[in-house]
């Protein structure tokens, strides 16, 4: 069946607009003038006016967490009760009044951020919790996932005590000698196996929701790191709940998994079973080796290579040894894996710079596609490497919108100068695509393209390093054919050329023409995946 879409404003990559295309058994056919596009139409072809609205390629988020997001939209939203810790404590109270634990449960919910709160100047505690109840576990994740406050009944049962000793790449919280619930990165695992772990079926219905909720966001496409979710849910129930939605045809996001490991020898078990960057279809396809190195510096976890400017007594930490880290990259990279990186403290970044180079020296890669996941606290030196290494990176614009408020004050000045320098990367010929980290962030794609042209936060603060700012055309790219550069797919995805699958946005305002401080406006009026509308 051939679809004909005629009278739009057709971006294509390049700086003429077009008017129509043609789509075909999924593909775009051919794009071109209204006369020549309707040309090509039959009697059984479909014809759709656009009513002179943009369309452009489906956007890519290259980096989130889509089973994460469906698990975070099943919770509590904190993310919307964050304006001050009392009302975010309501607002549990009520929640957990509409939906009460059952016999085993948890009360979970994910979102909050001290930086927000307006009543007092710290992070919640389990004393915080126990005011709503100390009749069942409750785990409150902070909007970074890497920080979260337990309650004592949690404490209890996980058996944190004040004997307890902190997991190397991570921290427990202790006052006054005992823990006071709050935990760091690596710590936060001692939680996890406690947690309930949940159906096959309630994976697929939490892929199900986040896929359709991305979908009214414009995303046709996603690159993302599932397998850590739940600590009772093994990489293969991941796989098997995306391949029968992709078997029964409700998969509405193309995914590409980022496939975390830090056990070398889970990692040799995938790999020997036959999982390496790019076996998969169309709609499921294995990625990189995904790594987490390092924490956020919302929550000063990240690893800088000076003590934090508000908080002198600690410069984070790196959840990884140098020799763990190295071994995880140079199996990766000899076994034909590719390799993406959390890392966002530039002590973190010198570490995985290391092992990368160092692996590459091992085993020499032409087309590798390495890369760095955020790469947001680092020195000039450090940019230069990235491009002689040939690495891409992942970054995330829309955490301008936070940030902005706290980069100066937690990293300095001097290091804040040289960071979050995503335009020079490309400037110097580096491949950068953009995401959300959802659901570290909502993945308000035409937000993230916002605060990439302005630099500046959505209530005015900014603009951070103006220099650094994208052109229109550039953000959109760095969502589209940039992210599909990321993933090996550029040759098939993230333009609307013949050839490529037509996955594409209709968007309700021309983002070339409208105020760039007004582009968080541009409203997503249809997506579609294949030619087909989701």
């Amino acid at each position: 069946m051939k679809a004909v879409f005629y009278h739009g404003r057709v971006y294509t990559g390049g700086n003429e607009l077009q008017q129509a295309f043609l789509v075909e058994d999924g593909i775009f056919r051919a794009v071109g003038t209204d006369e020549e596009i309707l040309a090509l139409k039959d009697e059984e072809t479909v014809c759709t006016d656009l009513e002179g609205r943009f369309v452009c390629p489906g956007f890519n988020d290259s980096h989130m967490h889509l089973l994460g997001y469906g698990r975070f939209l099943s919770i509590a939203p904190l993310h919307q009760h964050t304006s001050s810790l009392a009302g975010m404590l309501d607002f549990m109270r009520t929640y957990a009044k509409e939906h009460p634990p059952r016999d085993g449960q948890w009360l979970l919910g994910r979102g909050w951020n001290q930086d927000y709160f307006t009543d007092v100047q710290r992070m919640p505690d389990r004393t915080d919790l126990d005011s709503i109840s100390t009749a069942y576990p409750i785990m409150v994740t902070r909007a970074c996932g890497h920080a979260c406050v337990i309650n004592s009944r949690a404490l209890e049962l996980v058996g944190i005590t004040a004997e307890t000793r902190s997991p190397e790449g991570g921290a427990i919280g202790m006052e006054n000698g005992q823990p006071d619930g709050r935990l760091f990165d690596n710590a936060i695992e001692l939680v996890s196996p406690h947690i309930p772990s949940p159906s096959q079926e309630e994976l697929m219905e939490m892929i199900r929701r986040a896929c359709h909720t991305l979908n009214t966001y414009g995303i046709t496409s996603v690159q993302s790191d599932d397998y850590g979710v739940f600590a009772g849910v093994s990489y293969e129930a991941v796989n098997a709940a995306y391949r029968a939605l992709e078997e029964r045809h409700e998969l509405t996001v193309r995914v590409y998994e980022q496939a975390n490991f830090v056990d070398p020898e889970g990692l040799r078990d995938f790999v020997e079973a036959g999982n390496v960057t790019g076996v998969g279809t169309d709609m499921f396809r294995i990625g990189p080796l995904k790594i987490v190195d390092d924490g956020s510096l919302g929550s000063r976890t990240a690893h800088l290579s000076r003590p934090y400017a508000d908080q002198p007594d600690t410069c984070g930490f790196s959840l990884l040894s140098p020799a763990e880290l190295e071994q995880l990259i140079s199996y990766a990279n000899a076994h034909g894996m590719q390799v993406a990186v959390h890392a966002i403290g530039d002590a973190c970044l010198d570490e995985v710079l290391d092992a990368i180079e160092k692996a590459l020296a091992e085993h020499p890669r032409k087309d590798h596609r390495h890369g760095i996941v955020h790469c947001q606290i680092s020195r000039a030196d450090q940019l230069q490497r990235i491009r002689d290494l040939g690495l891409h990176v992942y970054a995330q614009s829309i955490f301008l919108d936070y940030d902005n408020h706290i980069v100066e004050d937690r990293v300095g000045l001097e290091m804040a100068s040289t960071s979050y320098s995503w335009k020079t990367l490309m400037q110097s010929g580096v491949s950068v695509s953009n995401g959300s980290d959802c659901p570290v962030e909502i993945p308000d794609v035409i937000k993230g393209i916002e605060c990439a042209v302005t630099r500046t936060s959505m209530d005015g603060t900014g603009p951070y390093l103006p220099q650094e700012a994208f052109t229109v055309q550039e953000a959109l790219d760095s969502f589209t054919i940039r992210s599909a550069e990321a993933s090996f797919e550029e040759q098939w995805k993230g333009r609307i050329a013949p050839g490529y699958a037509a996955d594409f946005v209709v968007l309700g305002q021309d983002p070339f023409e409208v105020d760039v401080k007004a582009l968080h406006d541009v409203s997503v009026e249809s997506c579609w995946l294949g030619g087909r509308r989701v």
